[in-house]
């Protein structure tokens, strides 16, 4: 008998696995800024108070240097919190805490007590969001010892690096794209775990080596069939987590290959983790690449609040296959079906449902 298996969506999986984890282990609390308002953090926190209870789910002022500051507290009395910001730009104000007491604790103690302090830093994209609620900052994090950064596009990624995170020592950031909660995938295991530090094969050629992470992973494999009917087969390596980062499946991919694109499509150039890919591979092997690597990134300014100004903020499938062209040296058309699919869909909202601005 075949049975269905049943759908959810990406915030789903979280909320579902969430409360797995705080069954599991009454050490586990959840606090943050809107953690049990109406709309319970995009529906990654419902009911969590409601089930757990005011002193192991609760919401706080706003004061995020001190909130990251007593995380670090109560992990050291064999607590694990698991801190949520409804945007990632929020908790800029707890980079003190950050970098000088909870990435540096185990360094400066010897780890002679466990500091697990776990993350939740939410990207926004889209309309309403603006220069200061659409920042990632992934490449600043992942530049401190310490820190483990994890980038999931798929929710059974995020399921498998959250059951490592509970064991791991030591803070650790959880990136969540928002456009990735509305996605749709089953809810396979709740106790499987997923070492940080290996990469997701999705597909595998000869031709071209394509690295992405979180939503870009997602507008990579929305132009397969595009590639596919140019007979363009390729490795394309998704890292659910940078920090760290799979640089010896990279390696062996652009060894076969000769040819990188890296897909960035969440923060800037400069100091970015896609320069860091290319110079690594390069310091390795001078004579790697068969023509220039490619990293496609954000403009060197913030993200304009403009419906009009934001079209051109954010890299489109055209950029990207246009890169793709490039670095294959070939023509890349696009036919009636897909064009209707890649060129028509909305560059400001991650789907027809979405009412923004969060």
């Amino acid at each position: 008998m075949n049975m269905k298996k049943k759908i959810y969506k990406f915030s789903e999986i979280i909320n579902l696995q969430l409360k797995k984890i705080m069954r599991r282990n009454s050490k586990v609390v959840c606090y943050g800024l809107g953690i049990n308002d109406p709309k319970s953090i995009f529906g990654t926190t419902k009911d969590l108070k409601k089930i757990f209870g005011d002193k192991r789910v609760f919401d706080v002022p706003t004061s995020e240097n001190s909130l990251t500051g007593i995380g670090l507290g109560i992990s050291l009395g064999g607590f694990i919190p698991i801190i949520t910001h409804q945007r990632l730009d929020f908790f800029l104000l707890a980079m003190d805490q950050l970098v000088n007491n909870l990435a540096k604790w185990k360094f400066m103690f010897a780890s002679k007590k466990k500091s697990t302090v776990i993350i939740r830093l939410i990207v926004g994209r889209g309309w309403g969001q603006g220069p200061t609620h659409s920042q990632s900052l992934h490449s600043w994090f992942s530049h401190i010892p310490g820190i483990k950064v994890l980038t999931p596009a798929f929710s059974k990624d995020y399921v498998g690096l959250l059951n490592q995170s509970l064991k791991e020592n030591g803070p650790i950031i959880i990136i969540e794209h928002r456009w990735l909660h509305d996605i749709q995938s089953s809810y396979l295991s709740s106790n499987k775990v997923i070492k940080f530090g290996k990469s997701n094969l999705l597909s595998k050629g000869k031709k071209l080596t394509i690295v992405s992470f979180s939503y870009s992973t997602i507008e990579i494999m929305q132009i397969k069939d595009v590639l596919r009917d140019h007979n363009i087969d390729y490795d394309h390596i998704d890292l659910p987590t940078i920090k760290p980062l799979d640089y010896e499946n990279i390696f062996k991919s652009c060894k076969k290959t000769g040819r990188l694109l890296v897909v960035d499509n969440l923060s800037h150039k400069h100091c970015s983790i896609g320069k860091d890919i290319i110079s690594t591979l390069i310091e390795r092997d001078n004579e790697i690449f068969k023509t220039k690597p490619c990293l496609i990134s954000l403009p060197e300014h913030p993200n304009p609040t403009s419906f009009y100004l934001n079209k051109f903020f954010y890299a489109n499938h055209q950029k990207i296959l246009k890169n793709i062209s490039e670095l294959l040296n070939i023509k890349i058309s696009i036919n009636d079906k897909n064009k209707k699919i890649l060129l028509n869909s909305p560059h400001d909202i991650p789907n027809k449902n979405f009412s923004g601005p969060f």
